[in-house]
């Protein structure tokens, strides 16, 4: 059973679920996922804790709206891309271009949320599932164009799971935990290398 419950769809009642989700998105960037409680969010968002209740009835609740949000918006955008390949339907070299370029402009477009996700937020199972789902459609758009390209290979599906894994894990320290030596430009540069080198382009 999800954790979260049912949307508002009266207006009055969907502006006080946003502020809510605003209040509590804010917080926490600025706090972190320990130190920002329910009360704070209620406070933030100028509603009572029991209006907070009514839609979250605790703090994972908060983080799981949150996520699906975030997925939400991430996969619409990765929507738009991938039906650009199918339209476009460009070589190789640019199709990887695209993806990974894609991918740095959805963690520079939020940096926050990101980290908040990946790095502060507690790996509920449900959380878990929903990113499962997530990558799942992501290595499966990403397959279809590996064999538009016919670079497959035996196995293309493990192939797509693998890229977008690597691919996520690799920005994501670029964008956002660059070291001290390196630019992130400088790393995305190298991403890009490391897999036309591995994609054979």
């Amino acid at each position: 059973m999800s954790m979260l419950r049912k949307k508002p769809r009266q207006q009055r009642s969907r502006a006080t679920y946003d502020a809510i989700l605003e209040a509590a998105a804010q917080l926490f960037g600025q706090l972190g996922y320990q130190a920002t409680t329910t009360n704070k969010v209620a406070e933030k968002a100028g509603v009572s804790i029991g209006s907070l209740y009514q839609y979250f009835p605790h703090k994972e609740a908060l983080i799981l709206a949150l996520s699906e949000q975030h997925m939400e918006q991430s996969g619409s955008v990765l929507g738009a891309v991938f039906q650009r390949l199918d339209r476009e339907r460009p070589g190789v070299e640019q199709t990887l271009t695209l993806l990974i370029d894609t991918t740095v402009a959805l963690h520079r477009h939020n940096p926050a949320m990101h980290r908040l996700l990946f790095e502060q937020t507690p790996r509920s199972a449900e959380l878990m599932a929903r990113f499962r789902r997530l990558e799942s459609m992501m290595a499966a758009a990403v397959a279809a164009q590996l064999l538009r390209l016919g670079i497959g290979g035996p196995h293309p599906q493990a192939r797509a799971l693998l890229l977008v894994q690597a691919i996520e894990a690799q920005v994501h320290g670029a964008v956002l935990a660059p070291p001290d030596n390196l630019t992130t430009d400088e790393l995305i540069g190298e991403i890009k290398r490391l897999w036309r080198a591995a994609l054979g382009c």
